[in-house]
């Protein structure tokens, strides 16, 4: 996952999956202006599997949290950049089970394919218990994020996971204690939605 090489970052140019755009208004007499992105909306799932007692997530490399991490003043356009300085770790993630929303289904029917591509999981629908939907990245995106928990056992099991296509997905499990250890550090490399989840889950499962 790690194996990253010869990363350049360019100007933007197009993109299926988001789209910038400028909002101008006018708020109590001001006229006033807000960049904006439009991006798909997202599902993601705690999967947690009773035969063994562990929550199931993925580690991915995410170009944006590497590109975030590194120091203003080293994000040279069209530069090659220096990864004996900055690793690819610093862009490795821990997250839910999760997908966007770009297919003419339900977000719970799009959960249940998430699970089975990233995770290896055949779920019923009937399995999927919505935890609730809400806006994400509100300064730019505010796309909506819908959360669902979803148990499974061993049984349901019917592939190693790791996405499709060009997906290069780790699957990770943690028992509780690892969970509580994790989202209790300082600095946890993991979306906002993931330490939503995580904390519904310890507040209302455990």
């Amino acid at each position: 996952m790690n194996k990253i090489s010869e990363v350049v970052i360019k100007p933007f140019e197009k993109s299926e999956y988001m789209k910038p755009y400028t909002m101008h208004f006018t708020q109590n007499g001001r006229k006033r202006t807000w960049d904006l992105l439009r991006v798909h909306d997202c599902v993601a799932i705690i999967l947690n599997n009773i035969t063994r007692n562990k929550l199931v997530f993925v580690k991915q490399f995410r170009p944006a949290v590497f590109f975030g991490s590194i120091p203003e003043e080293d994000r040279e356009l069209n530069t090659e950049v220096n990864l004996e300085k900055y690793s690819p770790d610093i862009g490795i993630t821990l997250e839910l089970c999760a997908g966007i929303v770009d297919k003419n289904k339900s977000v719970a029917e799009i959960a249940k394919e998430e699970i089975l591509e990233e995770c290896g999981y055949d779920v019923p629908l009937a399995s999927l218990e919505k935890v609730g939907s809400f806006r994400s990245g509100v300064g730019t995106s505010a796309s909506l994020q819908t959360v669902f928990y979803c148990e499974v056992t061993d049984d349901m099991k019917v592939s190693e996971g790791g996405g499709i296509g060009d997906e290069i997905i780790d699957v990770v499990e943690m028992n509780v204690d690892e969970v509580k250890k994790y989202v209790s550090q300082a600095n946890v490399k993991s979306p906002p939605s993931f330490m939503f989840a995580l904390y519904w889950f310890l507040y209302n499962k455990v």
